[in-house]
């Protein structure tokens, strides 16, 4: 039976990710066209925001594997078939490209190098106070397979890291924490706070005054999750008052960045083009590849999506 390609990667991106999956699984047969098959044939898609409705009508459907490791938009669709299973992209190469933004991002805020950047600019010269990294708190928040590898490698690194999720989890050496009473308090001692929920009804714009507020004057935000957990006036306002120090964002309600957005210029905001850990080809073509073969050999596909919880 066929597998639907369905992306909106352009021609040479769709043709490297083709050749990666044929590789990868040589007896089975790729298509990118419906029309080019009987639908009733098609029973996997492999997909990659795909366009709204691109799946409907698929009777024999029984995988739609995402290429993203985010899948607000797949659920977002009321064309996606409600009974078939979602597998979302659970990669460790991304898993370890996230770690390393993410440690960039705290070591800048950190030792201050946003700021000695500024000065240059400025032809400003001073030194800054150094302090230790067993000095610096910093909050993880959302505890997955990506949230659990940057919390290590920031604890790997000698800060002090806590973490808080939706759902119990409890990775080692981490101080882990969930429910709704447990995020304030975290917040309230958290030098640094890195975002990495996934996007649901209940975690939108969760990043507001009211999270702002609570975290210490002088803290700063990470986001390097989904653009709509922030609340974009809020946070502008939080750094324009000096409440919060300095914001890293790398995801944004509207992908581009509009230029006139004030993020862009903003002094104590550093902007990303979506780019903290971006899927490598070679290794989501295997996780792809594995879950295919164990649909074929009747098994469970790995990392489903509740649907409930959305993610």
């Amino acid at each position: 039976m066929p597998i639907l390609l369905a992306t909106d990667f352009d021609v040479a991106e769709q043709r490297l990710w083709r050749e990666l999956l044929q590789t990868e699984l040589p007896d089975e047969r790729f298509v990118t066209d419906r029309q080019t098959v009987d639908d009733a044939t098609i029973d996997i898609a492999i997909v990659a925001n795909p366009p709204r409705g691109a799946l409907s009508g698929l009777a024999n459907l029984r995988l739609i594997q995402s290429l993203w490791a985010g899948v607000d938009r797949l659920l977002g669709d009321p064309s996606v078939p409600p009974q078939v299973a979602i597998a979302r992209m659970v990669d460790p190469a991304m898993n370890v490209a996230m770690a390393e933004t993410a440690l960039w991002a705290v070591l800048s805020l950190h030792r201050g190098y946003y700021t000695y950047a500024a000065q240059q600019r400025a032809r400003h010269w001073q030194s800054l106070p150094q302090r230790r990294a067993d000095e610096i708190a910093v909050a993880v928040l959302g505890l997955g397979q990506m949230g659990r590898t940057v919390a290590l490698r920031l604890a790997d690194q000698g800060y002090r890291v806590s973490g808080w999720s939706t759902r119990p989890a409890e990775p080692a050496r981490i101080d882990a924490c969930t429910g709704d009473d447990a995020l304030l308090p975290l917040l309230a001692r958290a030098d640094i706070v890195v975002n990495l929920l996934p996007l649901t009804p209940a975690t939108r714009g969760l990043l507001c005054t009211r999270i702002f507020d609570a975290m210490p004057q002088g803290a700063s935000l990470v986001n390097l999750a989904r653009g709509a957990h922030v609340v974009d006036a809020d946070l502008l306002a939080a750094l324009d008052r000096g409440h919060l120090r300095h914001a890293v964002l790398d995801v944004f309600a509207t992908e581009p960045l509009p230029a006139d957005h004030r993020y862009w210029l903003h002094p104590n905001v550093t902007v990303l083009p979506h780019a903290a850990a971006q899927t490598d080809a070679r290794s989501a073509a295997t996780v792809a590849a594995a879950n295919v073969r164990r649909l074929r050999a009747g098994e469970s596909p790995q990392n489903q999506v509740d649907r409930v919880r959305g993610y």
